[in-house]
């Protein structure tokens, strides 16, 4: 039988050029280049490899990222594609003490080398969930700059309204740009202000908001309030054009969302709601076999604590490396499902008893949720309520 060979491929990339470096099997140099980041460059990459394995089977290619034109060109035209933590290839970058485009892909390539039995190929998302991810990220970004801007000198108003991304509040954030501009308007000013934006409840919010604004607050000085409210009226300004945009991107998120083969799982999960469900379907992904078992999800989005220990000390700790906007939403829906499901609530407040703090004790509820969810997930069928409680009860029957 004839010997196939490997070959492992590291990608630096960059906004307008990529580094090659190719190994074989004995980790010897097969060859290297730089490309342009073109249609020209990404064929001659694809050339490349294949002039040396043969065929795009047999050259993995290892990169530190998982998006983008370069990865899809290389998925396109069959290659392998394995994503690397930047993180792990940056402590075997220190250890060689240099740092070059060059240099990182070289040492991409020996990662990958090394540890290719570990790895899993990316498999991408089905189109349905890709436009899904894309509009639920793209919403983030527009809503997350005018939140970082009134963090920086007016913390109180995103606490004023349920939501930044609806027009009373754009509204409110123009009338009241400061907050000595709210603190100096009175509960019937407010209520009236409320009532032309035609708010449900304009009295009550009016006198919650009068009560908000007095109390003592972060104040940014004068020079820092004058810069960013004025940079503040710029993006409301723009978002204000962009609301009707936003309903839009809402009405598009949950067609592409009902639309989906997984929604009955995600939909079903008590306290996802409307706004939840999609962004953990949109994260978790609907590929089966992209997670190796629920420890590698809970890994990935952070809700697995990260164990040390050295000698006799011994300790467990947050994880750091994750992917945030999937914690995120796992954390949230944690927390609301303590509302919905009983058991969830009552875990909660068990936690809370041993001396958790609240997030502890909600990122413990995430980790067994995650569970959960993929057992669910992997045999297609939406969670049940009745499950959790019913296992729990036999296990402890067992253990008796």
């Amino acid at each position: 039988m004839k010997e196939v060979n490997v070959f492992f491929a590291g990608i630096d990339w960059a906004d307008d050029h990529h580094d090659i470096a190719v190994l074989d099997q004995e980790g010897h140099l097969a060859g290297s280049l730089r490309v342009s980041h073109s249609p020209a460059g990404l064929a001659q990459l694809k050339a490349f490899l294949l002039d040396i394995a043969g065929d795009p089977q047999q050259a993995p290619c290892f990169v530190e990222t998982n998006h983008g034109l370069l990865i899809s060109a290389l998925l396109e035209a069959g290659f392998p594609v394995y994503p690397l933590n930047p993180k792990t290839v940056d402590r075997r970058r220190k250890a060689s003490g240099a740092k070059t485009d060059a240099i990182d892909a070289y040492l991409l390539a020996r990662t990958g080398r090394s540890d290719l039995a570990d790895l899993r190929p990316l498999q991408p998302d089905s189109p349905l969930l890709q436009e899904l991810k894309a509009l639920i990220q793209s919403q983030t970004r527009l809503l997350n700059q005018l939140t970082a801007c009134l963090k920086a000198y007016y913390p109180v108003a995103p606490e004023l309204f349920s939501k930044l991304n609806q027009p009373c509040t754009l509204a409110f954030l123009q009338a009241y740009p400061t907050l000595e501009a709210a603190r100096g308007a009175s509960v019937e000013d407010l209520a009236a202000f409320l009532r032309r934006q035609r708010h449900p409840q304009p009295q009550r919010t009016a006198t919650k908001i009068y009560s908000q604004v007095r109390q003592p607050q972060l104040q940014a000085d004068p020079v820092t309030t004058r810069t960013k409210s004025r940079l503040m009226l710029v993006v409301v300004d723009q978002l204000a054009l962009l609301v009707e945009q936003i309903k839009v991107y809402d009405q598009e998120i949950h067609r592409f969302f009902d639309l989906h083969p997984d929604n009955p799982l995600f939909d079903g999960l008590p306290g996802a709601g409307k706004r939840l469900a999609p962004r953990l379907l949109a994260e978790w992904g609907d590929d089966r076999e992209r997670y190796s078992g629920a420890g590698s999800i809970q890994a990935l989005a952070g809700t697995s604590p990260v164990a040390y220990q050295s000698g006799k000390y011994r300790k467990a700790h947050k994880r750091y490396a994750c992917v945030k906007p999937f914690r995120n939403a796992l954390h949230e829906f944690a927390w609301q499902s303590t509302r919905k499901e009983a058991w969830a609530g009552e875990f909660y407040q068990r936690k809370r008893a041993e001396g958790k703090s609240p997030s502890t004790a909600v990122r413990s509820l995430a980790n067994l949720w995650v569970r959960i969810i993929y057992a669910r997930w992997l045999k297609h069928e939406p969670y049940d309520a009745s499950t959790f409680p019913a296992a729990r009860q036999a296990h402890a029957r067992a253990a008796a």
